[in-house]
């Protein structure tokens, strides 16, 4: 029922997609990463977007929360989740998943002062490898110490990122904590975010994040190539050789 009344609200508010978060402390004996549900099994009817004639999309996502690198062994398991992201508890941990880990998320402490300071050199490889940083805002609205802890930390990460590769979500464990894109895009602001940068935390970016998790999926992508244009100089060179010279140059 809860389920059900989320979605329905979420697509009422105007978003297109929503995901259900399923949490794995690895720091904990006798936890698996087991296979999620399916969506058609949870669901009876999708509601249709808000301003849309197309049904809200709903993905399967695993937040795996681990201190350690040996924590994180991804496995066939991980394949079955549209978007994986990895909460690291420490610093060590955080550095591996900017620069090594196979995710398409990391997520930045909202509950608790952060453990480590960020630095600028595993937080820009993991822009480089197209992997996007979260910040949950639902923390923020329900307890006021929890509120500066979330502020704190996203604006100690944007003093690194320069505001790239975020995304704020909401983490919501009840249909009533969620909130509109335009209350988000305004909460952004306080999290260091301009306001395009939150704009682009709950549309483009969020969108970037589900396209990274289907590439992970397919372990599949798209190369790009374009001629390299020649300097001038050396065009200007080939112009001034006689064309019976430069054919036996291109046949050499």
């Amino acid at each position: 029922m809860a389920l059900n009344l989320a979605n329905w609200l979420t697509a009422h508010l105007g978003y297109s997609t929503v995901a259900i978060n399923y949490v794995v402390d690895l720091q904990q004996k006798k936890q698996e990463i087991g296979k999620p549900k399916c969506v058609l099994e949870l669901f009876d009817t999708f509601p249709m977007v808000q301003g849309k004639s197309r049904p809200i999309k709903v993905l399967n996502r695993l937040t795996v929360v681990a201190s350690d690198p040996s924590h994180f062994r991804p496995n066939a398991e991980y394949k079955a989740y549209d978007l994986v992201a990895v909460y690291p508890k420490t610093e060590k941990l955080f550095h591996a998943a900017c620069m090594t880990f196979d995710v398409d998320i990391i997520c930045v402490a909202v509950t608790e002062k952060q453990p480590f300071f960020f630095k600028r050199s595993p937080v820009n490889g993991a822009i480089e490898r197209g992997v996007f940083f979260e910040i949950s805002y639902t923390p923020a609205i329900r307890d006021s110490t929890m509120r500066r802890y979330t502020i704190a930390n996203a604006i100690s990460l944007m003093e690194t990122c320069k505001g790239k590769n975020v995304i704020v979500t909401s983490g919501a464990e009840k249909p009533l904590e969620l909130r509109g894109p335009y209350d988000i895009a305004n909460l952004g602001l306080l999290f260091g975010l301009s306001e395009g940068d939150g704009k682009a935390a709950i549309s483009t970016n969020c969108r970037a994040v589900h396209l990274h998790g289907e590439t992970r999926k397919t372990a599949l992508g798209i190369v790009h190539t374009m001629k390299k244009d020649q300097p001038l100089t050396v065009r200007q060179e080939e112009e001034h050789v006689p064309p019976s010279k430069r054919a036996k140059i291109e046949t050499v």
